[in-house]
């Protein structure tokens, strides 16, 4: 067994628009930006917003970064075609606030890709973001196994 490990420093998502992907992160989150990485006052150009931006959570710890490219074909998760690759998983601590962040993530541009609300264990939506990158929010119970889709 190795006497050291390397440490995850970020999940970096490709986008053909990372200031549109990191605003609904943003949004969807309560992350904030890394100092630097914040929208430019309004007509301002957006140099950074073209091509890497960072978010921290509020303890500035997670980091979830956003890659401009010139091109990105969304998954089609479920079916066959563009496999997902990565997602990422969301835990909410009751039905009630599945349903409100649900709403939330619908209403920010999240498209709702797999209904499994009634699920006896585990209550799932599976959304894509804007940019088409699958993502789920489940409702974790306090010691039950870790699942997802």
């Amino acid at each position: 067994m190795p006497d050291s490990f390397p440490v995850l420093r970020s999940v970096v998502l490709d986008t053909t628009d990372p200031r549109g992907l990191a605003e609904f992160y943003r949004q969807l989150l309560g992350y904030r930006y890394r100092v630097g990485d914040q929208p430019p006052a309004a007509g301002a150009p957006d140099p950074r917003g073209a091509s890497w931006l960072v978010l921290l959570d509020p303890p500035g710890h997670s980091r979830l970064c956003f890659q401009g490219v010139d091109q990105l074909p969304p998954s089609t998760w479920p079916d066959n075609g563009v496999p997902q690759q990565l997602h990422l998983d969301l835990s909410v601590p009751s039905a009630d606030e599945l349903t409100a962040q649900r709403d939330r993530a619908l209403a920010l541009g999240a498209r709702q890709l797999h209904d499994r609300f009634d699920h006896p264990e585990e209550p799932l939506y599976v959304f894509a973001d804007p940019a088409g990158h699958p993502f789920c929010i489940y409702v974790s119970h306090p010691g039950a196994p870790e699942q997802s889709v």
